[in-house]
């Protein structure tokens, strides 16, 4: 998962919206894919926040820290 943090930090530095968007999908489907759902009305402490797949590359933007969307 590190290695497509680092690659959506990239396309967001360099602009590009295609592959940012590729990126993101693949990290949110790896992400889905190791993690366990938790109950909606669930409210437990979070080590990250990830943004919503139709997010914008403006919204990720904000989300990030100096490690990308993943501690590590």
């Amino acid at each position: 998962m590190n290695k497509l943090d680092d690659e959506l930090l990239a396309e967001m530095e360099g602009g590009d919206g295609p592959g940012f968007r590729r990126t993101l999908t693949a990290l949110l489907a790896a992400v889905r894919g190791r993690g366990t759902p938790l109950p909606d009305d669930s409210l437990e402490p979070s080590d990250l926040i990830l943004p919503s797949p139709d997010a914008t590359l403006e919204e990720v933007r904000e989300l990030l820290s100096d490690d990308g969307l993943i501690p590590g």
